[in-house]
């Protein structure tokens, strides 16, 4: 009798143990692509602020157009994540496009100091800082998330169950190449 519950006991602990892994990476999994979803909505939020800023840049005439080619570039980039992929490098290149549109209007304020004073472009100011820091908030957690999933499939005995019946490959953290170019210190990965 002990001889049938130790035949039985252990290959059923032993599934159990394999059905919580591999509900692990999925759950992991989903939490990458829920963490990817929320910096989307972020940057919709900031597609929400675009109209706004196209309106100034009409009513002041800036850069000659300059910035309108910017806020367009950024709309454009904003579009292009929203296909559903995770992909932390379309989402650098949107980063870079809304950190140059916002340089171009800090620029812009020096050569248009009535519209310093404009209601509408301190509360469009005001709203593009918040969204950058909700963004980037919502990067955080986004990589946190891609850390645990890939922790997760990498480590054994994840790596194993991983191999054999989830077969999910490794997701690319989000990282600012623009950023890091300004460190000397890259670490040796």
């Amino acid at each position: 009798m002990t001889e049938l519950i130790i035949f039985i006991g252990i290959p059923v602990a032993l599934a159990a143990f394999i059905i919580m892994i591999y509900n692990g990476i999925v759950g992991r999994f989903n939490a990458v692509e829920r963490a990817w979803a929320s910096v989307l909505t972020q940057e919709r939020q900031k597609n929400k602020i675009i109209p706004a800023v196209e309106k100034m840049v009409e009513d002041y005439k800036l850069h000659e157009g300059g910035l309108l080619t910017e806020v367009t570039k950024l709309r454009s980039a904003i579009q292009e994540l929203q296909n559903g992929e995770v992909n932390p490098q379309k989402l650098s290149v949107t980063e870079q496009l809304a950190s140059s549109l916002l340089q171009g209007l800090k620029v812009t304020v020096e050569a248009y100091p009535e519209l310093k004073a404009s209601d509408v472009y301190l509360k469009v100011m005001a709203e593009i800082s918040e969204q950058q820091e909700q963004i980037a908030a919502a990067i955080r957690i986004f990589n946190q998330n891609v850390e645990d999933f890939n922790n997760g499939i990498q480590m054994f005995p994840g790596s194993l169950v991983n191999s054999f019946l989830n077969k999910k490959s490794k997701v690319e953290t989000f990282s600012d190449s623009q950023a890091s170019s300004g460190f000397d210190y890259k670490p040796n990965v």
